[in-house]
């Protein structure tokens, strides 16, 4: 597999670390992702207007990728204000304070299940379910909002979705690319995944207490100036009222079974992925509407909006410093030919993918160097924040150096695939954890920062371990 790198992959491989250069300054990114997506359609398209107009088509792409996750968030927020104000969440999460008794037990308590539903469900409806449930209860016993969101971005998006073993969508996508059946990616894959899941949790949690100790992680570290918006919703003496005692105990054991009923209708029906993320969104918009009614009786036409435009506000507020990165590196995949309509070279994966393919053709091959290799170009790949556009590439080049090394394919195949959905499926691109980042009302940039090291260190801990597996 040969590619033809040209001025619009170096050009984008700039920006990328000027991005990351400055995320890891904590400046603000939009202005140098607005110039990086103009400059990227001048060199495409030779046209000033046309790069204009690519800057703002860019954002509409980045929009509608991303509006099924803003919906969900800003129906989970609105559920979550009437829920508050009326103190329904009070009485649905007092049985589990009884469980959930310290912050150790909140950060493993949450990733384990977080881990669990992930594997059925996918991340994305395991973080709706979670944040609407387990949340508050984390944050009563001491564990800062920073810290739930890193232990469901590392079991949901990191863990889970990584091995993705009961779905198999990920090894599906790499076995096929790398020419070998799934149960060998799925088989060799355990161990790796133990491993990186081992370490980055351990290190998260080790760093987490570190810092909790110190002052450096509190109750507030990485809020965002829109995170008020759910603690604002305490609510008036009136709302408090509205509902009776009994009635606030039914609705507290009636929220938790609907959602309980999502979970049996997902499994019946074999719904997964965004038709799981709907199913979950759906019926917290009925809950809402129930719960809105009931409070406000005669009013409850017209509160029923103002919770519904509260939670929007909400929503796109944390979304709006994320359109225009998450703009950008959409670039890197099949998004520039539709906002530019210029082909990359003949034979060309994309921008992202061309950069790793290159990468994987200039480097000597052997066990040691096949699997740093393959790590790179999983991360690589996973920049553009989908975690599954490359690892197909990532079984291609897998089957490439496997048959250079006569060994190791199923391992580097998995390998490969693990590093891609670590780097992009959730754990350290921000727009890619938003879902967590906003149920938990903490920056996604800060988020991603706190993400970084742990992800890195199990990056490097597997690969070593790959090396001898091969």
């Amino acid at each position: 597999m040969e590619t033809t790198l040209v001025s619009l992959h170096w050009i984008y491989l700039a920006f990328v670390v000027l991005i990351i250069g400055f995320m890891v300054r904590r400046r603000d990114t939009t202005l140098v992702c607005v110039a990086g997506i103009l400059l990227l359609g001048l060199v495409a398209t030779h046209s000033l207007s046309a790069s204009i107009s690519g800057v703002f088509s860019s954002f509409i792409y980045a929009i509608k990728e991303l509006i099924g996750t803003i919906l969900v968030i800003s129906i989970i927020v609105s559920l979550s204000k009437v829920m508050i104000r009326t103190g329904i969440n009070e009485v649905m999460i007092s049985p589990v304070t009884r469980l959930i008794r310290t912050p150790n037990m909140a950060f493993w308590i949450i990733g384990l299940v977080m881990m669990v539903i992930s594997w059925f469900f996918w991340p994305s409806p395991a973080v709706a379910l979670i944040g609407a449930v387990l949340l508050p209860v984390a944050v009563r016993v001491g564990l800062p909002e920073l810290a739930v969101a890193m232990a469901m971005n590392l079991f949901g998006h990191g863990i889970a979705l990584s091995g993705d073993f009961v779905i198999q969508g990920a090894p599906k996508l790499t076995a096929d690319a790398a020419g070998i059946p799934v149960d060998d990616v799925l088989t060799a894959s355990i161990p790796l995944v133990i491993v990186m899941g081992l370490v980055t949790t351990v290190v998260a949690f080790w760093i987490m207490r570190r810092d909790i100790r110190l002052g450096k992680l509190t109750p507030h570290t990485g809020r965002t100036t829109v995170a008020s918006g759910l603690e604002d919703s305490a609510g008036s003496e009136a709302e408090r009222n509205a509902l009776s005692a009994g009635m606030k105990t039914l609705m507290a054991v009636v929220i938790p079974l609907l959602f309980a009923a999502d979970i049996v209708a997902m499994f019946r029906l074999d719904l997964t992925g965004g038709d799981a993320t709907a199913l979950i969104g759906g019926t917290a918009l009925f809950i809402m509407l129930l719960l809105s009614i009931l409070t406000h009786k005669g009013a409850g036409l017209e509160r029923t909006t103002t919770y519904l435009i509260e939670g929007f506000q909400f929503g796109f507020r944390v979304f709006g410093p994320v359109i225009p990165i998450a703009a950008f590196f959409y670039l890197g995949d099949s998004a520039f030919l539709d906002i530019f309509g210029k082909l990359l070279p003949e034979g060309s994966h994309g921008i992202v993918n061309d950069l790793g393919l290159a990468l994987a053709n200039n480097v000597p091959v052997n066990q040691s160097v096949s699997a740093v290799t393959l790590t790179t170009v999983g991360a690589i790949t996973g920049l553009d924040g989908s975690g599954f556009s490359g690892i197909s590439l990532a079984g291609s080049i897998a089957n490439l150096f496997a048959s250079a090394i006569g060994s190791g394919i199923a391992t580097l195949t998995a390998l490969g695939q693990i590093a891609a959905i670590w780097v992009g499926g959730g754990t350290l691109i921000p727009w890619a954890l938003i879902p967590a980042a906003a149920i938990c009302g903490v920056d996604p940039f800060e988020l991603a920062r706190r993400n970084l090291k742990p992800v890195v260190i199990g990056l490097v801990v597997t690969t070593i371990v790959a090396m001898f597996l091969i």
